[in-house]
């Protein structure tokens, strides 16, 4: 460890960095053959939990610009997983539906980023399982909490 520096064998934030990265590439990895990315395969997902997502719901839930969410959407609605209005039905905004194509490629997507995930969680119990969960969410609170 250099002088006043970070110990990155025992920094959380580092291994966290790093289990992410790690993550990312298997998820890739098992996507690829779909013809998909993490952010697109986010995108479906979110899609399907919460129908009708704003361009800029779907941005913030993907960790992506909203800029980069409009070329996204656009790209998926041209290959038909994904539709929108022409005209927002309220407002500014336009509500994205999956389309049955984009459910299916879906399915497939969420079947091989399940292996990943339990890849990942193999060499944990059911209760490591549970207090990994706890701890990641302790975490994500206490820096999203803008008084703390």
């Amino acid at each position: 460890m250099s002088q006043g520096g970070i110990d990155l064998g025992t920094s959380v934030g580092y291994l966290l960095k790093e289990a992410s990265s790690a993550l990312r590439t298997a998820m890739e990895e098992v996507l690829r053959p779909l013809d998909l990315t993490v952010t697109r395969y986010s995108c479906l997902e979110l899609l399907a939990q919460r129908p009708g997502l704003s361009g800029s719901e779907l941005a913030r839930g993907a960790f992506i610009t909203r800029q980069s969410m409009n070329v996204l959407l656009q790209t998926l609605e041209r290959e038909g997983h994904v539709s929108r209005p022409t005209q927002a039905p309220v407002g500014k905004v336009l509500p994205t539906q999956l389309t049955p194509q984009g459910r299916r490629l879906l399915g497939k997507a969420t079947t091989a980023v399940r292996s990943v995930e339990v890849r990942m969680l193999s060499g944990l119990s059911g209760a490591e399982r549970t207090q990994a969960l706890h701890l990641l969410r302790s975490m994500i609170g206490s820096l999203n909490d803008v008084e703390g």
